[in-house]
């Protein structure tokens, strides 16, 4: 359960920086619609990975505490921290694999996600006009990232959550 629950906190740290992102109003045409697009997405990740810890017999945590600090203070910056999360998304979900390998269901709902998780920041790689190698695509292979490496990636947005 513990995975899930470090899963659904990243997820929960993502709907609402979207949703923070764009109550702003910084982002307009294709950003904001894409953009748009990925808070559902994230949102539907929240329940999702709500309802499985739900039907599995756990409870999950709450949503943290978050401060987003200066994230929102233009459109650009609000692109780059949403590249930020997306990629440290993509980590943490292919870190994260290796513990779920004996609960199939589990791997492949994550797999979906990671999937998701990706193609959300080569969007917002393509609309920040990254290079392709090195931005859009950050090599020929995904790199995992250790739950400690995440949580510390993600801390100074988090001021309160329940220890995971």
């Amino acid at each position: 359960m513990d995975v899930l629950n470090y899963a659904l906190t990243l997820e929960y740290l993502e709907a609402e920086f979207y949703r923070q992102g764009n109550a702003a109003g910084l982002l307009s045409g294709k950003a904001a619609t894409y953009l748009e697009q990925i808070q559902k997405d994230e949102e539907m990740h929240v329940w999702t990975i709500t309802d499985t810890i739900g039907k599995l017999g756990g409870d999950a945590v709450p949503a943290p505490e978050v401060d987003f600090d200066k994230s929102f203070a233009s459109a650009d910056s609000y692109l780059e921290a949403a590249y930020t999360f997306e990629n440290l998304g993509v980590s943490a979900y292919l870190g994260a694999a290796p513990s779920l390998f004996q609960e199939k269901e589990l791997l492949s709902a994550a797999a979906s996600i990671f999937g998701v998780e990706a193609r959300h920041a080569a969007i917002i790689g393509v609309l920040q006009q990254k290079a392709a190698e090195g931005g859009v695509y950050r090599g020929a292979v995904e790199k995992p990232a250790t739950k400690n490496a995440v949580l510390q990636a993600a801390s100074p947005f988090i001021v309160a959550a329940q220890t995971l």
